[in-house]
């Protein structure tokens, strides 16, 4: 039972993950592989709506659906983007990073070897973790434009039966301690943490929603 007081904490952390970032038409889209297949859907969209002229999927089996999935999230992302109308032509599938450092690298290798060269990106990814992206994205690939999106869905009606509240909680906290740790680990950018979503946060961390922090 999620309370009234835990979800206020917890809009605090899904509103400080958002970047609330201006779309720009770019040289690429860059969807960063899930569990949540909305992902894929806002890629597509993105696409139709003319804002880059091809879809780079990056995703194999990460954290989460390697103990669900058998096929890769990318060419599930893939599918998904040719279903809503891309054109498989335009579109790329990098489908063998595990985590978010991986999706970067292995997209920079996979666009070498093509000779492709963007200097702009949309990066899409969950709501919840476009902060995090967008600090490792600028820790491996500093001189290329950034913007980044997600599923346009608010905190309240983000859970499904396959992704309960409770999941996304424990995953935000876990991703507010990676922005903490991550940048002397080298993985990501530094940025501020505001005093009250660093107090919701470590409410929530005592409330029991640690379910996704690396244990130090």
């Amino acid at each position: 039972m999620i309370t009234s007081e835990t979800f206020s904490l917890a809009q605090i952390l899904w509103d400080y993950h958002h970047m609330n970032h201006q779309l720009e038409k770019s040289d690429c889209i860059l969807a960063l592989g899930s569990h949540d297949l909305r992902v894929a859907e806002r890629a597509a969209e993105l696409y139709l709506e003319g804002w880059a002229p091809f879809i780079i999927m990056s995703g194999g089996l990460g954290n989460f659906t390697k103990e669900t999935w058998t096929e890769p999230e990318a060419d599930q992302f893939a599918a998904i983007a040719i279903q809503k109308g891309v054109p498989e032509q335009h579109i790329l599938i990098e489908n063998k990073s595990t985590n978010t450092g991986e999706n970067i690298l292995f997209t920079q290798k996979l666009l070498a070897q093509k000779n492709i060269h963007p200097s702009s990106f949309i990066v899409v990814q969950k709501p919840y973790m476009e902060r995090r992206s967008y600090a490792t994205f600028k820790m491996h690939w500093p001189e290329k434009k950034l913007l980044i999106t997600s599923p346009q869905i608010p905190f309240d009606k983000y859970h499904t039966a396959d992704i309960l509240i409770e999941k996304v909680i424990n995953i935000m906290t876990g991703d507010l301690q990676r922005i903490i740790i991550y940048p002397e680990r080298g993985f990501q950018i530094f940025q501020e943490i505001p005093p009250q979503v660093y107090e919701a946060y470590e409410k929530l961390v005592a409330a029991g929603f640690n379910k996704h922090l690396i244990k130090e």
